[in-house]
């Protein structure tokens, strides 16, 4: 294992097999262990040098691993598990409720500052790197607004929420931008834009046998922060049917900055992205970050972090002189 930075992981559903994956395009970390709630015998990770433990082991391991990535959904697994673990580890996690997360930096933070350690929290590409480029636009167009669009595309955050809906056995979200809205900001013309004008949420569900369906209609779309602002459409369909049409997991976006520099200067500045895998990129900008937690904490930079404090040099593998050289 040499110097590599030595990762575990609690959970080992989407966000973790994607972990898995972008440690072997990074030489320069190594995934030793995975904490599951689950029978440990029963997770098969197809690599033997990786240990599957119960989570209820996870204090014993606190000298074997330099950073923790937290894979567990922002409903309920991270508010819990944020706080706990930073304690013991310096932790990354992709918390993505975007209206909570000032209250979960405060408790994550008290949590990791008095024990010396760094936590990354709302890792991804949004929060995370979405988050950049709204403050680059910012910065560079002070006259302007900001505009943020997603999908199409199955967001795992909102996917997870509806899950939790009691009555659904199984299901998937996808977030579809307005086409109308995203043209006008396209072309300049600063348009004020409620929440409901930017996007529609699409769920699809499949219902436990018995379930009262208007119950569980009503339950996603007054679902606060995740679906009672947006027009919200609930598909009920079979489970043969989710596995066949709605098994993988695309998704994508854009941030858009639209303003003046001076009278009659118009600038249009766009970041976007298009996934074939939602989880597997959100898990590359982890295993980043991850990086980076390792770095900071070795500096005595403790404490909750975010994106914003990020440093980009400490996210490569390369030397600061390697990143003058080849990228500035």
């Amino acid at each position: 294992m040499g110097n590599q930075i030595r990762l575990g992981i609690v959970g080992y559903g989407n966000i973790g097999r994607g972990v898995q994956a972008a440690v072997k395009k990074n030489s320069d970390v190594a995934l030793s262990y995975v904490f599951t709630r689950r029978a440990p015998e029963s997770v098969n990770v197809n690599d033997a040098s990786i240990k599957v433990l119960s989570i209820d082991e996870i204090e014993n391991y606190t000298n074997e691993i330099d950073v923790l990535i937290l894979c567990g959904g922002s409903a309920t697994d991270l508010p819990e598990q944020g706080p706990a673990y930073a304690k013991l580890f310096n932790t990354i996690d992709s918390f993505d409720t975007h209206a909570r997360i000032p209250e979960y930096f405060e408790s994550v933070d008290a949590s990791a500052k008095p024990n010396n350690k760094t936590s990354i929290i709302s890792v991804g590409w949004d929060p995370g790197l979405f988050s950049l480029n709204r403050l680059m636009g910012e910065v560079v167009v002070p006259d302007g607004a900001t505009y943020t669009f997603w999908g199409k595309g199955l967001s795992q955050g909102h996917s997870d929420a509806i899950r939790r809906v009691q009555g659904i056995k199984a299901g998937v979200q996808y977030t579809i931008p307005i086409e109308e809205a995203v043209q006008r900001v396209r072309n300049a013309e600063n348009p004020e834009l409620s929440t409901r004008e930017k996007h529609l949420r699409e769920c699809w569900v499949v219902a436990e046998e018995g379930a009262d369906l208007a119950e569980i209609e009503t339950a996603i779309k007054t679902m606060p922060n995740y679906f009672a602002d947006y027009d919200t459409t609930v598909n009920f369909i079979s489970e043969e049917e989710l596995k066949a049409n709605h098994s993988t997991m695309p998704h994508g976006g854009f941030v858009i900055r639209s303003g003046q520099s001076s009278d009659n200067t118009n600038h249009v500045v766009e970041y976007s992205i298009k996934l074939d895998s939602n989880p597997e990129f959100t898990s590359s900008v982890i295993v980043a970050y991850a990086r980076a937690a390792y770095r900071m904490n070795q500096e005595g930079l403790y404490g909750a972090k975010t994106v914003f404090d990020v440093a980009p040099g400490y996210l490569s593998p390369k030397s600061a002189a390697e990143l003058r050289k080849e990228l500035l």
